[in-house]
């Protein structure tokens, strides 16, 4: 009896595994194979996200226009008719949409990742998968969201021309895709970074909708960068305007569809740089965090 338990437990130390579930080791681990073969949950999680942000609603989806509508128009009214501020010479409502289009993007991909292991935290505890997996369906559901209001954004851009104002689209609108990459990548990053903070320091969610208010404004949304650059030239700090990475993204977005913008070949490097930089920092600290988070959060 003792050697055939001997056997069965040899015969067990000597299977084959398919999958071998150990903690990271690697200072940034970002394990692409294992990421594909959890790609059906990770479409899951996806569906999740969208489905759940207007269930119940009476609109559904057409929230998704009514909040860059409503906010263009209020800045509109505030911004332009009343400080009297200027938009390059394009139309100041096209302006603010298409400040806020990509806006909410960032926005949204960053509140919803700074908050990823508070509230999955009964999921993380329960079941083992890849932890960034979480984040990265936060970025790819909120696509969704971006191109309706990316598609409304050109049907008005679409009726400016019509209408005969100046509005110069270029070539440039194929490196589209790449801004959103980058608009992504810093959203994880600096959401992987907050939201592993958030499990020891519970005070950082109630800052993250006061901050990400205050960065809007400290990024070209409601106002071309040439506005800041002309207030800070006679001091010699016009170029402390690029070190926000977002400054040369929204304007060579709104270079690309508007024909105005101001943005230089060093900040679009820098803008790329800085990108991947914070996503590997978030990365690193969200893996350390993910070993432990369940004993703190």
């Amino acid at each position: 009896m003792a050697e055939k338990i001997a056997r069965q437990e040899n015969d067990f130390n000597n299977q084959q595994w398919l999958y071998e579930i150990t903690p990271k080791r690697k200072l940034i681990s970002f394990n692409f194979e294992e990421i594909w073969r959890y790609r059906d949950l990770l479409m899951l999680f996806v569906k999740r996200d969208i489905v759940t942000y207007y269930k119940q609603t009476v609109l559904g989806p057409l929230w998704f226009l009514i909040q860059p509508l409503l906010t263009s128009v209020i800045q509109f009214v505030i911004f332009n008719k009343i400080a009297q501020i200027e938009s390059d010479g394009i139309n100041y409502f096209l302006f603010a949409l298409a400040g806020n289009t990509l806006w909410f993007y960032f926005s949204d991909c960053f509140k919803s990742t700074s908050d990823t292991f508070k509230t999955n935290q009964n999921i993380f505890g329960k079941v083992y998968f890849p932890r960034v997996i979480m984040p990265i369906s936060i970025t790819i559901s909120n696509l969704l969201k971006f191109g309706i209001q990316f598609l409304f954004f050109i049907c008005m851009m679409a009726y400016f021309i019509i209408k005969g104002k100046a509005v110069m689209p270029n070539w440039e609108i194929v490196f589209t895709p790449i801004l959103l990459i980058l608009m992504a990548l810093i959203s994880l990053g600096f959401g992987m970074i907050i939201s592993s903070m958030t499990t020891k320091y519970r005070d950082l969610t109630f800052l993250i909708g006061f901050g990400v208010q205050l960065y809007m404004y400290l990024t070209p949304v409601v106002y071309p960068t040439s506005l800041v650059v002309k207030k800070l030239k006679p001091y010699g700090y016009e170029n402390l305007v690029y070190l926000n990475p977002l400054t040369s993204i929204f304007e060579f977005f709104k270079y690309s569809y508007l024909g105005k913008g101001e943005f230089t070949t060093f900040g679009l490097i820098y803008s790329v740089v800085f990108s991947i930089v914070i996503f590997l920092l978030g990365l690193i600290v969200f893996n350390r965090t993910e070993k432990n988070f369940i004993d703190t959060v």
